[in-house]
């Protein structure tokens, strides 16, 4: 809405093109914010489910990142 308005929101756009353009840019301002906040929460959520899907045949640790070779906790060779 600031970028459509000036000041205090006393002035904004009166023709139909103005409140279009107006409508434009508040849109894309939504979307800028928007999108990538869901675009890392999904990577987020992926690199738990990964991290969380290694488990470790000595101790039963079941929380390691999907790039480990040995367990956090026993040092046990992980398969896979």
């Amino acid at each position: 809405m600031t970028v459509t308005t000036v000041g205090y929101g006393d002035i904004s756009p009166q023709t139909g093109a103005g409140k279009f353009l107006a409508s434009l840019a508040m849109l894309l301002g939504y979307a800028i914010i928007a999108v990538p906040t869901g675009i890392v929460t999904v990577g987020l959520q992926e690199a738990q489910a990964a991290r969380q899907g290694r488990h470790c045949p000595q101790c039963g640790l079941n929380k390691h990142d999907a790039d480990a070779h040995y367990c956090k906790r026993c040092g046990e060779n992980l398969p896979g």
